[in-house]
């Protein structure tokens, strides 16, 4: 772990706990709260590793969830994304089910937040393109703090959670 001048915050611990029982080694920085990829993109500056935009979605009738992962630069268009996991339009989850889901608040998404879906309701679905990255970056489940890891390791970490995922062209 990259030290950095602040403690680890509380939404950190389970992640930081869960990465450690897993062997996975991580970089910690520190920044501003941001909401956006527009916003982190001013304090990504060095840091070596694919930054990523994290939606949570679901579908028309609210029956299933996906947490969609791609590389922050692309646009992401759900009806695309729908038809390559084969179900209906997609749109943007409420806060409400965000929290419900993944124990997070809007502006911090992460796939760090499957650490909350014991029951592996969400789906993860990932532009194909990330897996050609050495390292991603994510929040860890808290705005003000990026992580990155090996990719290897990331899909270590989604291997442990047990979520169904799924790799699409976006």
């Amino acid at each position: 772990m990259t030290a950095s001048p602040g403690a680890v915050t509380p939404q950190e611990e389970a992640v930081v706990a869960r990465l450690r029982e897993l062997a996975i080694p991580f970089a910690r920085r520190e920044h501003p709260p941001v909401a956006t990829v527009e916003e982190a993109e001013r304090h990504w500056t060095g840091l070596d590793a694919a930054h990523c935009k994290n939606l949570f979605v679901r579908n028309q009738k609210g029956t299933r969830h996906y947490l969609v992962i791609l590389a922050a630069a692309k646009k992401a268009d759900l009806r695309a994304v729908a038809e390559q996991v084969g179900d209906g339009k997609l749109s943007f989850a409420s806060p409400e089910r965000l929290m419900t889901h993944l124990g997070l608040t809007p502006g911090s998404v992460s796939p760090f937040g499957l650490i909350h879906d014991r029951d592996h309701n969400v789906r993860v679905v990932i532009d194909r393109d990330l897996r050609s990255a050495p390292r991603v970056a994510f929040h860890p489940n808290i705005n003000t703090v990026t992580f990155t890891v090996a990719y290897g390791d990331f899909q270590k970490f989604l291997d442990a959670c047990g979520n169904i995922v799924q790799y699409v062209s976006v």
